[in-house]
């Protein structure tokens, strides 16, 4: 492969290491943490190294605080990892009540804050099938970009819990959102 100028938080495959992700970057090398086999040193130039996921494209070495703040978002990537997202404090203790249109049938409650849980997780979700589309090598770039639009419209399927979160930075996003930015 030839040399890549990659910043921490790429993702690589290695043919002999095996998944990882930069870590750390020198002149002549990459610091990789590999899943299964640790920290290791790779020189840029290795034939074994497959850039999967890129992040931070950069010529500069990167600091300390670069480091930390990339192995968090490493962490989220590999771990399954996400975000604490709060919920809107009117809601805190809140139930969620389904009442069938039959009354002699029984509602159904359920706490909000469950419920909210799985929504915040179908975005980590849908946040995480955006990444492997992006990346996915055999996709042409109009693949891509139709199953993109395909995301953006289950986000704007999804404002009408934006109610729920506490922060607007958190909220969904459809395609009119965008267009507004």
């Amino acid at each position: 492969m030839e040399e890549l100028v990659l910043g921490i938080g790429t993702r690589l495959q290695h043919t002999q290491f095996g998944p990882g992700v930069i870590v750390g970057v020198r002149y002549a090398t990459y610091i990789i943490s590999f899943i299964d086999s640790g920290i290791k040193e790779i020189d840029k130039t290795d034939p074994k190294l497959d850039e999967i996921i890129p992040a931070n494209v950069t010529t500069e070495l990167e600091t300390t605080s670069d480091i930390e703040r990339s192995l968090l978002k490493i962490l989220r990537l590999w771990g399954g990892m996400s975000e604490v997202v709060p919920l809107g404090d009117r809601w805190i203790g809140g139930m969620m009540l389904l009442q069938p249109a039959d009354k002699t049938q029984k509602p159904k409650e359920v706490p909000i804050d469950v419920f909210f849980h799985k929504i915040v997780m179908l975005r980590d979700r849908l946040r995480v099938m955006e990444q492997q589309i992006n990346a996915h090598k055999q996709l042409s770039d109009e693949d891509k970009v139709n199953l993109q639009q395909y995301i953006t419209r289950i986000y704007g399927s999804l404002t009408t819990f934006n109610v729920l979160f506490k922060n607007k930075e958190h909220w969904f996003v459809g395609e009119k959102g965008k267009e507004e930015f």
